[in-house]
């Protein structure tokens, strides 16, 4: 019999275990804070707990961390890892510092089935949704790392803005949520939780009424044209439709709530001063914040990034109409860990890198098909 990984358990999850074993519910919390207080990864050393609960514990449940292959640390203090997953694959997890503020960018799938245009992770393919443990596994790696290399800091945010789509691994991603945010687990409030969309619309309408986590939505351009162009899914959920969503979201949290719009800024595509004017429209008396990325390139994109004249222009413009911006600073970039940069090593069942390859062997120099070589494999 396979042994269930703990870190893919809730609380209610390992009270109703304990409890089927004729052990008191207190042995959750035991459990708990041992792995995500104290950071101890061995059963062995949790030394409240009598031997003999340890042994079935041993026998029955697992400590299944995604094994990190590889380690990068940029000149601004980014952390980016490789880590390998149940399937084999392997994904990319990051951790932010900014002062006190500690952001860990973390995945929810194996590639990305959306293929936005202007980001490296699509072009990787999709091979899969990662499991409950597989997210919270991440968190915990990170947390590990951060104990031994930087004790004096702990996460303070959780972003689900790495590889892949979460609403489209609606269940497992709530379900790490729920430890991201349990007392017993990582202990993070609602809002220092993020679930990043590149506008599930039906996601964003189950939440409603279900979580209080902060949303971001890529929204990228403010029209459907421009839209559709950068992000596919805007198809199938045109901008109307997403804005509605967005605001029954709203409508199901406090007052205070806000809705982040991502819009990811490629020189002209989408950042002139009339889409600057008509994002400004569109988002007028809307209870949100627009963050302006620059373009983060990577091998084989045609896309390119503004100077720095036109992202203030444009950012300029937002904030004298009323809308509040800012103006995102790229980081980790010497490490590939900014924005749109992140890839992993996929087994790609929609067969999407080998045709992104394909594309790029009758377009560009021997010199860019060896660099982005580098990146697809």
């Amino acid at each position: 019999m396979r042994r269930q990984n703990v870190l893919g358990l809730s609380r209610d999850d390992l009270e109703s275990y304990f409890e089927t074993r004729g052990e008191k519910r207190f042995r959750a919390t035991q459990l708990m804070l041992w792995l995500y207080h104290k950071l101890v990864v061995d059963f062995n050393s949790m030394t409240n707990i009598a031997a003999g609960l340890r042994q079935i514990m041993l026998d029955e449940l697992a400590i299944e961390l995604p094994e990190v292959l590889t380690v990068l640390e940029s000149q601004d203090g980014t952390v980016k890892w490789l880590m390998k997953t149940q399937s084999g694959d392997t994904i990319e997890t990051v951790l932010i510092p900014d002062g006190r503020r500690q952001t860990l960018c973390i995945s929810s799938q194996v590639g990305c089935v959306l293929d936005c245009t202007f980001c490296a992770t699509g072009k990787q393919g999709f091979n899969g949704n990662l499991s409950t443990g597989e997210i919270v596994g991440q968190v915990l790696q990170a947390s590990l790392w951060m104990k031994e290399h930087r004790p004096s800091e702990r996460l303070s945010n959780v972003v689900f803005m790495g590889m892949g789509e979460p609403l489209l691994n609606f269940d497992a991603t709530f379900k790490a949520i729920d430890v991201l945010k349990d007392d017993l687990g990582f202990g993070l409030s609602r809002r220092r939780v993020t679930v990043s969309t590149a506008g599930v619309v039906p996601g964003i309408e189950r939440m409603c009424g279900l979580t209080t986590v902060a949303l971001a939505v890529s929204l990228h351009a403010p029209n459907d044209e421009i839209r559709s162009e950068l992000v596919p899914l805007n198809r199938r959920y045109p901008i109307e439709s997403l804005i509605d969503a967005c605001r029954a979201y709203l409508t199901s949290q406090d007052v205070k709530a806000t809705i982040t719009f991502e819009y990811t800024l490629i020189e002209n595509v989408n950042d002139t001063p009339s889409l600057a004017l008509e994002l400004a429209k569109l988002l007028k008396d809307f209870r949100c914040k627009v963050n302006l990325i620059p373009f983060n390139p990577f091998p084989g994109s045609t896309y390119r990034r503004p100077d720095d004249s036109r992202i203030y222009a444009f950012h300029k413009i937002l904030m004298d109409n009323g809308i509040r911006a800012m103006r995102r600073t790229t980081r980790g970039a010497d490490i590939d860990a900014a924005c749109g940069q992140l890839v992993g090593r996929v087994s790609d069942r929609t067969r999407r890198a080998a045709r992104y390859e394909d594309g790029m062997n009758s377009v560009y120099t021997p010199a860019q098909k060896i660099r982005a070589s580098t990146v697809l494999n």
